[in-house]
């Protein structure tokens, strides 16, 4: 299959902040797909024949798009951009047992929307928290089968798995394909890259890291994290051990960025 060109891979992100602003997929998807391409004219003398109704599903057309070469690190980066006093709060490794619903308690106390970075073999255990994530109208996000730090070490046979075995996990589960990916670590390569495009995802990394999985206190996290500017995609998690320091700080946080004038967003 032809790769596409610079201006399809453009689209992509056009595409992925249109969704975010939104609130879903938007009607320019369509123009990735090979059926949206213009008709070349019949031939005089000859009837244009009617071309294909256009496909309903909002998704990518898997293999269409090329990965771009850097992820998303901040909101600025989508095009066209969210709103000017908009942030992002990401949150990686779950589902957790505890930690998830406590997490989407406080979401939900707070009325913030969130993008769940989730990790394949939690999904299997905990499926019904994967259902409430969508339920309450969080953004999911493909954070591979094992969450592996070494993903671009491995080799392409596994990329793929890690990658493409957790989108459809995901999608299995929530009833919603992801349309974005996180890299364990955010240890990118260009095939890492290639993997998550070929299932019409967009790569999304970080701009505020409180290292909130090392347990640094929730006064470090807090702090950390009040460092947001608009634009700000913020690292969080509630997967992985103990995140009692991390929902402490999203209760000081969360309406401290709100009295400052951010609003949240999903991506």
């Amino acid at each position: 299959m032809r790769r596409p060109n610079r201006r399809q891979a453009l689209l992509a992100v056009t595409v992925a902040g249109a969704g975010l602003a939104a609130g879903g997929v938007p009607e320019l998807l369509r123009m990735l797909r090979p059926d949206a391409r213009p008709k070349k004219p019949a031939p005089r003398g000859h009837p244009a024949r009617p071309g294909p109704a256009p496909r309903r599903d909002p998704g990518y057309a898997h293999g269409s798009l090329r990965a771009l070469r850097r992820p998303v690190h901040s909101l600025h980066d989508l095009t066209p951009a969210a709103p000017p006093n908009a942030v992002a709060l990401t949150v990686d490794d779950g589902p957790h047992p505890r930690w998830t619903p406590m997490m989407l308690d406080l979401l939900a106390e707070h009325q913030v929307p969130a993008t769940f970075s989730l990790i394949a073999e939690e999904v299997a255990q905990y499926p019904k928290l994967v259902e409430r994530i969508v339920a309450a109208g969080h953004q999911v996000c493909d954070h591979t089968v094992t969450h592996p730090l070494n993903l671009p070490g491995l080799g392409a046979a596994q990329i793929k798995e890690e990658i493409g075995g957790a989108h459809d996990r995901i999608a299995q589960a929530s009833g919603v394909a992801p349309r974005y990916f996180r890299a364990p670590g955010g240890n990118w390569s260009a095939q890492v890259m290639d993997t998550a495009a070929e299932h019409g995802m967009i790569c999304i990394d970080w701009e505020i890291d409180p290292r909130d999985w090392a347990r640094p206190g929730t006064s470090s996290i807090t702090r950390s994290m009040l460092d947001s500017k608009p634009g700000a995609i913020i690292l969080c998690h509630d997967g992985g051990g103990d995140r009692s320091e991390t929902i402490q700080a999203l209760r000081t946080v969360i309406p401290a960025l709100k009295q400052r004038g951010l609003a949240f967003v999903a991506l």
